[in-house]
Formats: structure tokens, sequence, C-alpha cells
């Protein structure tokens, strides 16, 4: 009889953990709205700590520019493909100079005719946010139009892709390639997380390749190398802004800080909207993980 008690309570935990009615958390969103109120500039933030199901919102309803974190959408669209058989995972593509698309990442630099697939594409705009791929994998999904009518279906009203995107050159103009809110987003990675976007084994794939950033100097610095988080950052000249699902000791928790019409735009270390974002990271794990005497060491980016 143990036996099945102790077997139901291992079954039947990790249901609970996620099935928590959420409330706010006044103590958490009063901190981080002081942080918000000190920004020069447009900031939102939203976190919610999954097993007690209590989260902290500051303009967290706000539209933001994604900039590069469109391209989770675009990696739901992408899988989308895969699920239903149109795409595979291995299939063989060849990359062409005409796809070449410049500021980051590495396909840009391949040659003319190199053999590539749908993995490596997937696996470069992830880790590497490259901007060719990401543009190539928005197509094979089936262009922003397809990839809007998924993020409808999974309830964002807030989040589309608006580059390249038929009746969506207004809202282009304002937020760039794609819009979201800090609420929104976190969701969405949430449900990946959770293994409710397109199938489970889709989710957990892509919840891989979401582990996998090169780019872990804002909020990911912020939390010990050898806690695993799930991430995506977003920066141009106006906006800097990350996403993030930290696999905390005690139980996770997912965050979104949004900026837009920052006054520093520098490209620097200590840009002010990067150094908020650092803040709000290191804050949320020291308020969801008070017993650890972890702090983040920079002293090797300085040498």
């Amino acid at each position: 009889m143990k036996k099945i008690i102790s077997l139901l309570f291992i079954l039947i935990l990790p249901c609970a953990l996620y099935s928590q009615e959420r409330r706010p958390d006044r103590k958490l969103e009063e901190a981080l709205a002081a942080m918000v109120g000190e920004f020069k500039g447009t900031a939102g933030v939203y976190v919610l700590h999954v097993p007690s199901g209590r989260y902290a919102a500051v303009n967290a309803d706000t539209i933001f520019p994604t900039a590069s974190i469109v391209k989770v959408p675009l990696l739901v669209g992408l899988f989308s493909k895969i699920d239903k058989g149109e795409l595979k995972w291995n299939q063989p593509l060849v990359y062409r100079d005409s796809a070449k698309y410049g500021g980051s990442g590495l396909m840009q630099f391949f040659k003319d005719s190199s053999e590539t697939e749908v993995s490596v594409l997937a696996a470069l705009m992830m880790a590497y946010s490259d901007n060719t791929t990401s543009l190539w994998n928005q197509s094979l999904a089936g262009g922003g139009a397809a990839v809007n009518a998924l993020l409808e279906q999974y309830g964002l009203k807030d989040t589309r892709v608006n580059s390249r995107t038929p009746g969506r050159e207004e809202n282009r103009k304002v937020f760039g390639w794609g819009q979201t809110t800090p609420r929104e987003m976190s969701l969405l990675l949430l449900k990946i997380r959770k293994g409710e976007v397109i199938s489970k084994s889709a989710s957990e794939k892509m919840y891989r390749l979401m582990t996998k950033g090169y780019y872990d100097n804002q909020a990911i610095s912020e939390v010990p190398p050898y806690v695993q988080v799930a991430a995506k950052t977003g920066s141009v000249n106006e906006s800097r802004s990350e996403l993030a699902l930290v696999n905390a000791p005690h139980g996770d928790y997912v965050f979104y800080v949004g900026t837009k019409g920052i006054k520093d735009q520098r490209w620097e270390e200590d840009n002010e909207a990067v150094q908020l974002i650092r803040k709000v990271s290191a804050y949320l794990w020291a308020y969801y993980e008070p017993r650890s005497d972890w702090k983040p060491s920079w002293d090797v980016l300085k040498k």
C-alpha cells in the first residue's frame, strides 16, 4: 500500500505543480515596478513562479518589439510543418547567396550551393539568432500569416510576425519584425515547457533548442551555470528584451523583460536596458532561491 501511495504521489505531484491557481505576488510586483520606474524609456515585466502560480506584472500587457525573440514563434511554425509531415527534421536543403541577410548569425558566411538541412536552420536560428536561417524558416513555416494563425490558435492576441507578412505593414513600421507582450510570450514559452505546443515531442525538441543559446550575457548571466535556462534575446537600437524560463532547484519560473523607446542605444555591456534585464534576473534568482550563495563573475570577460 505504501508503494502504491508513493507512486500516486510521484504521478500527481507534477500535475499539481502546473495546476496552481494564478494569483499576484504584490511584494515582487512592487520591487519590479521600482526597477521599471527608474528606466529611461518604456519597460515591462512579467514573471510567473510555476509551482506556486504566483505572478508579478508591470506593463505586462503593453506591446513591445520582439526583435529576434520573434524566432520563438517562427520555431513553432516550423515544427507545425514538421508535425504535419510537410517538412522533415533532417530534410536536405541547399543554401543560396540570394538568401543572405546581414546582422547576427553564421549562415550568411556559407558558400553558395552549400548543403544543409532543416535541423541546421533551426539550431542556428535559436543558438546564434541567425537572421538568414530565420527568414528561411519563416518561409518554410508558410510565411508570417501562417505563423500568426498558429499564435492565435494558442490564445495569443497581440503576439504577431510583422515582417514579410501581408496586412502587417503598419505594425512593422512601429514594431519591426514582430511584436508581443511580456505576459503572452512568457506563457507561450511555458506552454512549450509543459509540452502543449504542436505536440509533446515537438515541444521537447523546441525547448532543448532554446537551452543552447550563444548569447548568455544578459538574464542568463545572473543564473548559476549549472542551472538550465531556456531563453531568447532580442536587440535592436531602440529595444533590448529577453525571454527566459529557469529550471530552478525549487521550481521553474518564467519571465520576460521588454523595452522600447530606450534612451541609451549604445551597444555596450553597460547599456541601461541590458542592465535592467540583468537586474531583474538577479533579483528573481535571489527571490526564488534565497539560500543560494552563488554570485555572478565577469572576470573572464575583462581579460
